[in-house]
């Protein structure tokens, strides 16, 4: 068990007045943790409603000052610790930076507190981060580690620093990260990370792709081992120009592995990386079958996961034991059913482009359920690449009319059908996806795939992305 915590790097924060700004996933835990350390804490959140009151009187009963409806810079106020999705205009947050006092996320104030010898292994990318941090995790504990995968996955960052009831904490963490995350992030050395792709996304929030992929390449700090996956330009550009020279730079990818990578050998997937001689040995890590599912960029995750395992010295037997092990997340390239010949996939983590982009190339033919909110991103390039494996679209969502235009532009013979909601004579219990479904059972034959990949957010329509997927896997269902 690590020792805690590092006196030379902890922050002392009893007597400090801390602001923490936002009541979201990361902020309930943040402050708890300040407040055990004796700081003042003052949170703040623009929200004033029945979710957010119920929160802040747990805070408040815990010692914690609240306000809610207004995000005033706390007077006396030293430190804020902001919740990831806030942006770098936010007023709090300007004030704060005129002020001249410091801000931070929730994963630097994690790393200030962690245990000097707890070990982080990091992912950032646009797709991909949950199944590789589980994959991850779960090659550790194969490997007999006490290891668990943090952030975007469940557990905030903050708690696994923290002694639990037993006073214990995990030695490894796998742990996820987002460009918001990393944004905020000034002092975070992982001893390994790895960026899986940069494709557009959250442009709106960073102010382009640029500046977007900047703050994922910070993950490749001084001092930590770069991990590439060698087909993402950014990839590689990212641990070349962000990273240290001085580390150790291991690519991954589908080819046949050179020295200094992990790649696919046939059915297998090979280390000439972490092996005596990588000039001329190789180990046996898994095969292609272990791969759940395996879909090239699956594959690629897996020697992610399996790159950031061996830089600590994971066993070849533990990498395939973790793959074999691994469950793979919900709504991530699953098979809901076959009904009438036609597989139903339901990918509704394809939030953006470049994730439905990866699906669509792991089917054919496909009739596509597409469409939502498209945060900006363009798609082009993706209804250009996918053309030639459409039988058919089902489009969806408040931008739907930005797919149509690209589908009449690069597939004008595909046949598309739009739905706005649940048809009229829809019986009870019969959500919108019933309708879609429908859609595209008529436009599928014998052997090919509806494919649910909306390449966009969900919130126009849904709760979130989880809840697309279920009502897509109940509709189906309810056509068995």
């Amino acid at each position: 068990m690590p020792d805690h915590e590092n006196p030379d790097t902890a922050p002392a924060l009893a007597g400090r007045t801390v602001c923490v700004a936002g009541l979201g996933v990361s902020g309930p835990p943040v402050a708890r943790a300040l407040l055990a350390r004796g700081a003042r804490v003052v949170v703040v959140d623009g929200r004033d409603d029945d979710t957010t009151r119920a929160v802040a009187a747990e805070l408040t009963d815990a010692g914690a000052e609240v306000v809610l409806g207004d995000t005033p810079l706390p007077e006396g106020c030293d430190l804020v610790v902001t919740s990831p999705g806030w942006r770098p205009d936010a007023p709090l947050l300007v004030r704060a930076a005129e002020a001249g006092v410091e801000v931070i996320g929730d994963v630097e104030l994690a790393w200030r507190l962690k245990p000097a010898d707890q070990v982080w292994l990091a992912v950032t990318g646009t797709n991909g981060k949950t199944t590789t941090v589980r994959m991850l995790e779960a090659m550790l504990r194969a490997d007999g580690r006490d290891a668990l995968a943090v952030g975007n996955v469940g557990t905030p960052v903050i708690d696994a620093v923290l002694p639990d009831a037993d006073g214990r904490v995990h030695d490894v963490l796998a742990v996820e990260l987002s460009s918001f995350q990393l944004h905020w992030s000034s002092s975070v050395r992982p001893h390994a990370a790895v960026v899986l792709n940069v494709a557009p996304d959250h442009l709106d929030w960073h102010g382009g792709l640029t500046a977007y992929a900047r703050a994922k390449g910070r993950v490749f700090a001084r001092g930590t081992v770069r991990v590439v996956n060698t087909a993402d330009p950014w990839s590689v550009r990212l641990a070349e120009e962000d990273g240290d020279p001085h580390t150790p730079l291991v690519g991954v990818g589908l080819d046949t592995p050179r020295a200094g990578e992990l790649g696919v050998v046939e059915d297998l997937l090979v280390d000439r990386a972490f092996v005596a001689e990588p000039h001329s040995t190789a180990e046996e890590l898994a095969g292609l079958a272990d791969v759940r599912p395996a879909a090239p960029h699956n594959v690629a995750n897996a020697l992610a996961a399996a790159a950031l395992a061996r830089s600590i010295g994971v066993a070849a037997e533990s990498v395939r034991a973790g793959l074999t092990a691994f469950v793979p997340e919900p709504h991530r390239i699953a098979h809901v059913a076959t009904v009438d010949g036609v597989d139903y996939v339901n990918d509704s983590k394809a939030t953006n482009p470049h994730a439905a982009a990866a699906s669509l190339r792991a089917h054919r033919p496909v009739v596509w359920i597409a469409g939502g909110l498209l945060k900006g991103a363009d798609v082009d390039d993706l209804v250009a690449m996918a053309a030639d494996r459409l039988r058919g679209v089902v489009l969806i969502g408040a931008d739907r009319a930005r797919l149509r235009e690209a589908l009449a532009k690069h597939a004008p013979d595909v046949p598309v059908v739009e739905v706005e909601g649940p048809a009229e004579d829809a019986p009870e219990g019969h959500t919108v996806m019933d309708t879609v479904v429908a859609a595209a059972a008529d436009l599928a034959e014998e052997g090919d795939t509806v494919l649910l990949a909306p390449a966009a957010a969900s919130m126009d329509m849904f709760t979130n992305y989880p809840e697309r997927g279920r009502f897509f896997a109940e509709a189906v269902e309810r056509r068995r």
